[in-house]
């Protein structure tokens, strides 16, 4: 269950979507430079917030670091097959790669494969190591088919508000 699962919709308005537009823009701006730039006073603006964030719309506020500099030079996307499709196997998958901290993306996909995982490494001989001992160590597995990204152009991580 996702973390929006556990929250009602509410409807929003346009005040609403600029205060998602800026706070996806910079999560650190100021309660009171919200305020202003989407014409309202201090306190409407905390209360537009909070209801966001009850809401599910907000999901959290983050440092967005980057994984170069930290020493993750290598980005890969690996397809995955399962040995059978059943709620179990895919249950027991989830639960596993869950708690591998280099897979930083997990999809269900359609077609010939049934996930997609967006794995960062320190380099090839990481990513290797982390297949060979970690991942391919997961009995639910019959198949993984992986790509190297040689250079990532762009990330886009807002939303087109």
């Amino acid at each position: 269950m996702t973390n929006s699962d556990n929250h009602s919709k509410i409807k929003i308005d346009a005040k609403d979507l600029q205060l998602l537009a800026l706070l996806q823009d910079n999560g650190r701006m100021s309660v009171s430079e919200l305020a202003q730039r989407v014409n309202l006073s201090d306190t409407p603006c905390i209360r537009r917030i909070t209801k966001l964030q009850q809401a599910g719309y907000i999901r959290g506020y983050h440092a967005r670091l980057n994984a170069q500099q930290l020493g993750f030079h290598v980005t890969v996307y690996a397809l995955i097959k399962l040995q059978q499709n059943s709620a179990q196997a895919a249950d027991n998958f989830e639960s596993q790669v869950d708690g591998f901290l280099a897979v930083q993306e997990c999809a269900v996909i359609t077609g010939e494969y049934d996930y997609l995982l967006k794995i960062i490494a320190k380099d090839l001989g990481d990513y290797e190591h982390f297949v060979k001992h970690t991942l391919g160590g997961l009995a639910e597995i019959a198949a993984i088919d992986s790509t190297v990204v040689l250079k990532q152009r762009f990330s886009r991580w807002q939303l087109p508000l």
